[in-house]
């Protein structure tokens, strides 16, 4: 499922239009990264959060050369599944 079938999949169950449902989900998931890129969890009881973690430095091997490089300490976007999203998922 893309975007596109997203946001007509919450149009027909909310009874709104598409550009309503598109606008909606385009401001929830912009609020979504804004806040997490910012250092702070969200939370969708239910649906998971949304989290910033840290990844330290590490080594790696390039594929081509087989050589060893550092690759450096990032900050990643991360998602843990709620109770009952797992709980649907796994029937």
């Amino acid at each position: 499922m893309n975007k596109g079938d997203l946001v007509e999949k919450v149009a027909a169950k909310s009874g709104v239009t598409k550009k309503q449902a598109e606008s909606v989900l385009t401001a929830a998931i912009d609020a979504i990264m804004e806040t997490v890129s910012g250092g702070d969890k969200v939370t969708l009881v239910g649906f998971g959060a949304f989290e910033r973690r840290d990844r330290k430095e590490r080594e790696g091997r390039n594929p081509k050369t087989g050589e060893t490089m550092v690759i450096p300490a990032t900050k990643v976007p991360a998602f843990s599944a709620g109770k009952q999203f797992k709980e649907m998922v796994s029937k």
